[in-house]
């Protein structure tokens, strides 16, 4: 007689269905307690009551809580997701709002299409309000600005209004974005075919933050903008020196500026190092004046001796040069003297110049980041919502660089990309349960103590409430 085979006690026998309230997006939880701990509903009803026209509606701020949470998601693209998760009752769970309070998509899309210009610049004026939250908390002795253009790329997409031709050779938009640290704290959404400079964008978006920062943190804080080549323009220039603003902008080599550098002798340049002594560069200092400008300006100019352990022969050295107001006393607005009483006078010596320029690449990793929490295609065909949609995005990628500040920090490094964070702490399955008038999310043990999760609960409600006076 065969002997009889004992059966895998592991193996799966059935499928059925439970009608228990489970969440594969536990980390949400996180998220939404982190807005209601930071009270930005009370600055979202003030600011954005008037476009709810009908009380039968969805009320303005539940709008933004479930917007911002789909985008903290990630799990999809697409505004149709919306009418996948209005389905679900441990998305609605998790993110604190009763299944019957889940907006569709077709609302989603009636809330943005409200969006004229004025209620757009309020987008913008909350994300400046944002931006001077995280000042205050910080408090930092000199700001760093960075000013640079940011492709999207539409492509693919279909027609859309604004999209053009970029100087990527791809259809897309090109906003005007200004960074600060890992924090996009302002923007301008413009056609695809604007260049950097494009009329008065520059000039408006430097002006309004210099002035908010001023008249909302500190009167004398230095404030450094730095910016490529694109922004190279004496009217730029002026106002920041008539602005007390210091900025390190990069320069074109144009052919007598290319002349001038390639005659420099080796014995007039120094040397400067950089981490571990693998990088070495050959700087230079000099005044220029174009023709068009009214005064001459200081130049930094360097060229790559060693980079990246590789050695460059003298006919084939990359040169970079900038120009600057850091280090010209008076003629520089004002900025040296606020350097001096901050105890930071080290930042107007050529070194310290070169460093902050060769810093811009941490502003093309937040643009980076950025793409990577939303997305580039926007989905209207019309311009209006789409600009709105993308001044969203920005909020909530605030938002979330913030969060990761404020509670994911212990689990995961504030440098961590969203995919990483997302992964990390957002895709963690959970079960709510509500008993004795109390709701409770409950994830497994292996979960508690690796993500350290009831920690990030706790910290999640107990961030620095949201004030910039």
């Amino acid at each position: 007689m065969p002997r009889r085979r004992h059966k895998n006690p592991c193996y799966i026998d059935d499928i059925q269905a439970t009608n228990e309230i489970l969440t594969s997006r536990a980390g949400l939880n996180l998220f939404a307690r982190y807005l209601r701990g930071i009270e930005i509903d009370q600055h979202i009803d003030r600011m954005f009551a008037p476009m709810r026209k009908n009380p039968k509606g969805a009320p303005i701020r539940e709008l933004f809580k479930q917007m911002l949470c789909f985008l903290f998601d990630g799990t999809s693209k697409h505004l149709a997701h919306f009418d996948v998760v209005a389905k679900d009752s441990g998305y609605a769970a998790a993110i604190e709002s009763p299944l019957s309070a889940m907006v569709s998509s077709d609302t989603v899309r009636r809330f943005l299409n409200a969006f004229s210009w004025r209620r757009t610049a309020l987008l913008r004026s909350l994300l400046m309000r944002l931006f001077l939250w995280r000042l205050r908390i910080r408090n930092p002795n000199v700001i760093v600005l960075g000013l640079d253009t940011m492709v999207m790329d539409n492509n693919d997409a279909i027609k859309r209004q604004g999209v053009k031709p970029t100087y990527k050779k791809v259809l897309g938009f090109a906003p005007l974005q200004m960074t600060w640290g890992r924090y996009i704290v302002d923007a301008i959404f413009r056609h695809g075919d604007t260049h950097s400079n494009h009329g008065q964008d520059a000039i408006k978006i430097l002006r309004h933050a210099v002035r908010m920062i001023r008249k909302h943190f500190s009167p004398t804080v230095p404030i450094i903008v730095r910016m490529d080549s694109g922004f190279c323009d004496q009217k730029i220039f002026k106002e920041l020196e008539a602005l007390g603003v210091g900025y390190v902008c990069g320069g074109k080599f144009q052919a007598d500026v290319k002349a001038l550098v390639d005659s420099i002798p080796d014995s007039a340049c120094q040397n400067h190092y950089g981490k571990c002594d693998e990088d070495i560069w050959q700087y230079a200092e000099f005044a220029d004046r174009r023709q068009s400008w009214d005064k001459f300006r200081r130049v930094v100019f360097w060229r790559a001796l060693l980079q990246e352990k590789r050695l460059f022969l003298p006919c084939c050295r990359p040169g970079t040069f900038v120009y600057t107001n850091l280090g010209m006393g008076d003629a520089g607005g004002g900025i040296d003297q606020q350097l001096r009483d901050a105890g930071l006078d080290v930042m107007t010596c050529s070194e310290a110049v070169i460093q902050a320029y060769h810093e811009r690449g941490t502003d093309e990793l937040v643009h980076r980041s950025f793409k990577d929490f939303g997305f580039e295609e926007l989905p209207f065909t019309r311009y209006a919502p789409n600009r709105a949609l993308y001044h969203i995005m920005l909020i909530g990628f605030f938002l979330f660089e913030a969060f990761k500040e404020d509670v994911s920090s212990p689990t995961v490094p504030i440098s961590a990309f969203p995919t990483t964070l997302r992964r990390k702490v957002v895709d963690v399955a959970a079960k709510i349960v509500r008993h004795a008038g109390r709701s409770i999310l409950k994830v497994a043990t292996f979960t508690l103590e690796a993500l350290r999760f009831k920690e990030l609960w706790i910290r999640a409600l107990q961030p620095p409430k949201l004030s910039w006076s």
